[in-house]
């Protein structure tokens, strides 16, 4: 199989969107922001279904084009959450975790594009 590691990439940033989708608190709680509110868990199940399309698209990208946009698609949207979840969460205690957790699976995403290398 080509790009067998972007590929497992997709596949578990789908799997943790779809996740997300159906409980919002895994992505909720361990950034400390409030359970209850309806408003809150509506927009982070809507980062949920980005993370699963991504994901689908890294997944099941027919060649090395589409891979390499999937992975670039999936690369923005963790650097985007970096900045904006990073910069919300300035000076609580989740700011760090936040901060890793986006910038490391980015990171990840991105070193994943080697493999797509000809």
């Amino acid at each position: 199989m080509k790009f067998l590691l972007p590929r497992l990439m997709g596949v578990a940033t789908a799997a943790y969107g779809a996740a997300v989708v159906a409980k919002p608190e895994l992505l909720l709680k361990p950034s400390g922001m409030a359970r209850g509110d309806a408003n809150l868990r509506a927009i982070t199940r809507t980062l949920g279904v980005r993370d699963l399309a991504s994901g689908v698209a890294m997944a099941v990208a027919p060649n090395r084009r589409a891979m390499r946009l999937a992975i670039g698609v999936r690369v923005a949207s963790d650097a985007g959450d970096l900045v904006v979840l990073g910069k919300a969460m300035a000076g609580r205690p989740e700011q760090k975790k936040i901060i890793m957790v986006a910038g490391g699976w980015g990171l990840l995403c991105a070193l994943s594009a080697l493999a797509t290398r000809r």
